[in-house]
């Protein structure tokens, strides 16, 4: 037995992994859907107060938002490859401010290649309105 994973992913095997990790634990990373079909992942980033812009104002601070669109960037490539992945890159693009609510993430993986995968990011409040965007490069070449 080869110790390899079950491809892909299940909902409660990522969430395993999420749970594994003291800072996404931190984060208190919940993940809603796994659609390997579609290359899709959708989680969940409750507000918390460590993770403010200032003091008593609600606002999610971008630190952790940014954060929280690397960790599901790459999650979207985990469901379907067993194992994280190294950021090569990412970027944000904030839209407007997160204030008051917790984070709905919705990545997409736009190329699943030998050596790199790069997955599209958004992010939007309980409402569903479009908070932020990202674009992330991992390096998916296995190591062994």
């Amino acid at each position: 037995m080869s110790g390899a994973p079950n491809l892909p992913l299940s909902v409660a095997d990522l969430q395993a992994k999420f749970d594994a990790s003291p800072f996404i634990a931190f984060l208190g990373l919940q993940v809603l859907e796994a659609d390997a079909k579609n290359e899709e992942i959708t989680v969940r980033a409750p507000f918390r107060a460590e993770l403010e812009r200032g003091g008593g104002t609600g606002q999610w601070h971008g630190g952790p938002i940014a954060s929280v669109i690397d960790t599901v960037g790459d999650f979207a490539l985990v469901q379907l490859v067993g194992r994280g992945l190294p950021t090569i890159n990412f970027r944000v693009d904030y839209l407007r401010p997160a204030v008051n609510t917790a984070l709905i993430v919705k990545a997409k993986v736009r190329r699943n290649g030998r050596s790199v995968g790069v997955t599209d990011i958004d992010v939007f409040d309980e409402r569903g309105t479009l908070l932020a965007i990202g674009r992330a490069t991992y390096a998916t070449l296995s190591s062994t």
